[in-house]
């Protein structure tokens, strides 16, 4: 919910607001949704659209929890109602532009980024 962090991992401008209600925006606009609930530490639950999607396609949600467990905390993913065309192109994106850099930052590495 930082716009500067998540630019920092993903390597594209995100604009956020912390605020239930609110939209935002990430990789310079190619995602764009709004904040539905959020709970610090726990819980974000948004609407998620991509660039290039059909009028006719809905917003699909994305859901993350995140669940203490000792020192760790385990992030829970859902991201439901996605169009089929665009499902494993999404999931890809999730791996490369999120997943993968989000582990070197946590891990104190380089973070490298794919091209959009």
């Amino acid at each position: 919910m930082n716009a500067k962090k998540h630019a920092l991992v993903t390597g594209g401008p995100a604009e956020i607001s912390p605020k239930v209600g609110t939209d935002y925006s990430a990789h310079g606009g190619y995602i764009t949704g709004k904040n539905l609930e959020l709970v610090k530490d726990k819980l974000i639950v948004q609407t998620w659209r991509a660039q290039g999607w059909d009028k006719k396609d809905t917003d699909s949600i994305l859901i993350l929890a995140l669940e203490t467990s000792g020192d760790d905390v385990i992030l829970h993913v859902v991201h439901a109602n996605l169009p089929d065309q665009h499902a494993g192109h999404i999931d890809k994106g999730w791996h490369e532009h999120y997943w993968k850099p989000m582990k070197q930052y946590i891990a104190g590495k380089s973070i490298t980024q794919p091209k959009m």
